[in-house]
């Protein structure tokens, strides 16, 4: 086929011109002499001929053998694809049997059984190699008892640690091989027991060889032997004591205080006389804190040192229960004493009066432990709790009932008694307010309150004492002001009059100074809540209360309960309004103390309103007097030849009486502050019904004069310069009075008259000139009108 084309080709171009070809012959063949050479020259064309043919051949050739290797290829690519095709049909045909078959399950079925059989193998293979190491370790520290304590520390702390990791890891297991975890931490726990009755069996023979402790004097030192065995102990106990959280009694200590406590039992828990609930404060208390008494220098002097060595420098160097000798005896000692309060507590809740005693001598033990012997309980921060705390951490409830019982017991028994309602005039001495008994003893129940709950150390139970014992009679009592003062209001009022009438004996009750004292009861006994309640607020118990109110309120972010049971807002409105704020103000009694203060301050408005009504109805007759216009002979009288109006006798005796009786009640400051608004009352009455109605002749306005003295006079003598609250009537008095015929520079009542009518300025100036400074020009003109000269 190459062949063919290569022949065809030749013949194409042999049919045509080539004109490469005549370019070549015109070039060889420029003259006749080239033809000379035309053999050479068609020999070198048959040899360019022949070798073009080669090529030709060559590349045809190549060509061929291409285009064979690629049919090859082609042939191969399609023989794989088949090939692939193929092993793919196969595959799926395979896996479509696969998962169409049963036999895998079948197989690991098969094989379940058998592998958890396996795994419990092994795992009852490692319990037995972990039951094993751990008899290992207890068999090596029991072989290194008593010799050496210390060594047999060393296979017990790794077993006291193999017993916490079990623990951790069953808490990640979710609580799994809980027999093989309690297994390993029983024979820990029986291991400890065993090392600690070892060693103390030691110093149990020491202590019974030296008859302890009647045979050794409290002045005595401890031998070497005995020092050893004691060493030993503390020794073994060194590592429980640093990584134990809690408080862990010296070991030493409680073997030798194991006399002490038989004593203690037999003295007070048996059946002898002192064993009865009425001796333990009497007897069993006292007792108690003169053994450790006794024996704290014996214990200080020969083994101090040795717990100074121990624990020196380690986390514990702080505690007194480790660092001080007679601490760590009473620690040895508090758990009989416990189970002595046990007893008592039980007997106690089934007598209310019992319990309350109880916790009276509980916290004085308490406080007698801490002063004493600087007992802190293991809490360098915060101290010793107390037994107190631990009695009422079960029993508080019990205890509060009680308390809050016999509180409101004596509460009621003061407000019913005769003499509750009484005020106390011996309370304080003259210029002092004067409360009622009932005030006097409602304070001081509640200071006993204080004096119950002020040594607990919870925060929610003190609390509860202040909000639902003491605020509760608080605010009982604060009703009964309100509802006294609800009572004065209705008799006194013409509405409470008609719609509830009056009975005569309310109405006698009130005559004369009895209204002025049914006010002063409830302004007096006010006054001392609230002062007793600011005195409370700056005692150092109630502002520690109100301080760590605060930062509870502030922590709640005024959502939630500020103690158990009772929640922010509950707390903020029996207390005080700013609770959970960030200002330094505010105090326990902020309402308590506003409660007060507005029955006070009404009770004080009601005092003023009485002392208006007597004198009014004291005055009444002389305001009625129709004898200012008597004429005189003289145009000049002289105030102090003149007698008092006849009429003026009776309001002088109820004044004289009313400034008497208040001034024995109240105090300088409120006696001034009560007259003060009366006077100015009584002082209107005048102006308004004498000097602004009656007309004067020279000589009436001179009785008046005269009247207005003895009136002034009257109140200077009970209120130093209390005249002062008349004195726009005094200064319209000496206008009134003045004389018609002047001599020298005076100012006469016709030139006095023509200078105010000439206008306000002349008036003013007048007015100035005569000192009359509390007088304005219209009064001037309207009291200069009133004499009877000037209208003729």
């Amino acid at each position: 086929m190459a062949t063919m084309a290569a022949n065809t080709l030749a013949l194409s171009y042999s049919k045509e011109p080539d004109i490469r070809l005549e370019d070549y012959l015109d070039d060889k063949l420029q003259s006749t002499t080239d033809l000379e050479s035309l053999d050479n020259l068609l020999a070198n064309v048959e040899v360019q001929r022949s070798q073009l043919q080669a090529q030709l051949d060559n590349a045809t050739k190549e060509l061929e053998g291409a285009r064979r290797a690629a049919e090859d290829r082609q042939g191969g690519i399609d023989r794989s694809i088949g090939e692939f095709r193929q092993l793919q049909e196969s595959i799926d045909v395979r896996l479509k049997i696969v998962a169409e078959s049963t036999a895998p399950e079948e197989a690991i079925r098969r094989l379940e059984q058998p592998m958890k059989q396996l795994h419990k193998v092994e795992l009852a293979y490692q319990y037995v190699t972990l039951l094993q190491d751990v008899e290992n370790l207890r068999l090596e520290a029991r072989s290194h008892l008593p010799q050496s304590p210390k060594a047999a520390l060393q296979p017990y702390s790794r077993l006291k640690k193999l017993t916490m990791r079990l623990k951790e890891l069953q808490a990640a297991a979710d609580e799994a091989a809980t027999h093989l975890v309690n297994y390993v931490e029983k024979i820990t726990e029986d291991l400890w027991d065993e090392m600690k009755n070892t060693m103390s069996k030691e110093l149990e023979n020491v202590l019974k060889q030296r008859n302890w402790p009647q045979g050794v004097d409290p002045n005595a030192e401890m031998d070497a032997e005995w020092l050893q065995c004691f060493e030993k102990l503390i020794d073994l106990q060194v590592p429980e004591i640093l990584f134990s959280k809690g408080t862990v009694a010296l070991l030493p200590f409680e073997v030798m205080a194991k006399p002490f406590v038989l004593w203690f039992k037999f003295q007070f828990m048996g059946n002898n006389a002192t064993s009865n609930p009425q001796s333990f404060g009497t007897f069993c208390i006292p007792q108690f804190l003169s053994l450790i008494e006794k024996w704290e220098g014996f214990f200080r002097d020969n083994v101090g040192y040795i717990l100074a060595s121990r624990f020196q420098d380690s986390k514990v160097r702080g505690l007194s229960v480790y660092m001080d000798p007679a601490c760590a005896l009473i620690t040895a000692l508090l758990p009989v004493m416990r189970e002595k309060i046990n007893i008592m507590v039980q007997h106690g809740l089934k007598d209310p009066q019992s319990l309350s005693s109880l916790m009276v001598q509980l916290m004085d033990l308490d406080d007698e432990i801490r002063s004493r012997f600087n007992y802190d309980g293991g809490d360098q921060e915060r101290g010793w709790a107390g037994l107190t705390s631990e009695v009422l951490g079960s029993h508080f409830d019990a205890w509060f009932k009680a308390e809050k019982d016999f509180a409101l017991e004596r509460y009621h028994a003061i407000m019913n008694s005769p003499d509750a309602r009484n005020i106390d005039y011996d309370y304080s001495g003259i210029g002092k307010m004067k409360p009622t008994f009932g005030a006097v003893r409602v304070t001081d129940l509640l200071k006993s309150v204080t004096s119950q709950y002020e040594r607990v150390r919870r925060f929610s139970h003190r609390l509860r004492f202040l909000i639902e014992i003491q605020l509760d009679i608080l605010d009982d009592y604060h009703d009964r002001f309100k509802d006294s003062l609800d009572a004065y209001y209705t008799i006194n009022s013409t509405l409470g009059r008609t719609l509830h009438g009056v009975t005569k004996e309310q109405a006698a009750a009130l005559e004369g100074t009895g209204a002025f004292e049914s006010l002063c009861k409830v302004l007096g006994s006010s006054d001392h809540v609230i002062a007793t309640l600011k005195d409370w607020s700056n005692e150092e118990f109630f502002v520690t209360l109100w301080e760590q109110l605060q930062t509870r309120a502030k922590r709640t972010d005024g959502d939630g309960d500020i103690a158990s049971g009772m929640s922010y807002e509950n707390v903020k409105d029996r207390t005080s309004a700013v609770v959970g704020s960030d200002g330094d103000s505010g105090i326990l009694f902020d309402e308590t103390i506003a409660a007060y203060t507005r029955r006070r301050r009404i009770a004080e408005e009601y005092l003023v309103s009485a002392l208006a009504d007597s004198h009014q109805k004291a005055f009444r007759p002389y305001l009625a007097k129709a004898q200012w216009t008597t004429i005189s002979d003289d145009s000049h009288v002289e105030t102090t030849q003149l007698s008092i109006t006849p009429e003026l006798d009776e309001p002088l005796t109820i004044l004289k009486r009313n400034l008497t009786f208040l001034a024995s009640v109240l105090s300088t400051a409120a006696y001034r502050r009560v007259w003060r608004e009366a006077l100015e009352k009584l002082q209107d009455m005048l102006w308004a019904n004498v000097l602004m109605t009656a007309s004067f002749t020279t000589l009436g306005a001179a009785q008046f004069s005269r009247d207005l003295d003895a009136i002034s006079s009257l109140i200077d003598r009970h209120i130093p310069d209390g005249s002062a609250a008349l004195g726009t009537l005094q200064e319209g008095s000496r206008l009134l009075n003045l004389p018609i015929e002047v001599s020298d520079r005076a100012v006469s009542l016709q030139q006095a008259s023509d200078r105010v009518f000439t206008d306000n300025t002349e008036a003013k100036k007048l007015l100035a000139e005569l000192g009359l400074d509390s007088l304005t020009p219209s009064s001037a003109r309207k009291i200069l009108q009133r004499r009877v000269e000037n209208s003729e």
